[in-house]
């Protein structure tokens, strides 16, 4: 009888810890990506040719300058390329005196392919008052300007496959992510997680700036 129950018991257990194992496998709507997989990621060829015709078909605006100041002090030494023209830009100093929202992303990231979108739409509502910037984090910048082309998305794009501005703004590594600067150069918030609609991303910068 004894060992009756036993298989009994062992067979329920291992039910329940299979739907739990299900349940954890299941990524919740709206949930941020840690890193490619091999089927995401594109080979990194750098063809500059590719490159320079990826440029202007994604058509995207100048990075910023800042307004000639020092900007937000983790970020001072930090460089990164502009993603419009390849040129090299002083992170901190592009980023001074305005109050920013800075966007973190992938080309292989599944939620980016909807929060960039949001983030074109907020940068319209805002206006001058705030800055949108995106920070594309994987190596491939070819890959990068097409899937701002195919999203129609044309943000300030700083690129950083090093990943230097995250680690020197201690974002967490997961992606998308979102840093809200003030005017002053401080953090407001750091937010790892991702929206859907302009008006998340209003209300989240509402309340980090307040």
């Amino acid at each position: 009888m004894s060992t009756r129950w036993t298989i009994v018991v062992v067979a329920v257990v291992a039910v329940l810890v299979g739907a739990f194992v299900t349940e954890l496998g299941t990524d919740p709507v709206g949930s941020v990506a840690s890193g490619p997989s091999s089927s995401e990621r594109q080979p990194n060829t750098e063809d500059p040719g590719q490159l320079t015709e990826a440029r202007r078909v994604a058509a995207l605006p100048p990075c910023p300058v800042g307004d000639g100041d020092s900007g937000p002090a983790a970020l001072e030494g930090v460089s990164a390329l502009c993603a419009a023209d390849g040129q090299p830009v002083d992170v901190a100093r592009a980023l001074a005196g305005q109050t920013v929202v800075l966007n973190l992303w992938a080309y292989w990231c599944g939620p980016c392919a909807d929060e960039l979108p949001a983030l074109v739409e907020y940068q319209q509502q805002v206006g001058q008052e705030v800055l949108v910037v995106t920070v594309h984090q994987d190596p491939n910048q070819e890959a990068a300007l097409v899937r701002l082309a195919e999203w129609d998305v044309r943000l300030p794009t700083l690129q950083d496959g090093d990943r230097k501005i995250a680690a020197a703004l201690k974002v967490p590594n997961v992606m998308p992510a979102t840093v809200v600067l003030r005017a002053d150069g401080t953090v407001a918030e750091i937010l790892p997680r991702a929206f859907v609609s302009a008006d998340e991303i209003a209300e989240a910068v509402e309340s980090a700036l307040r």
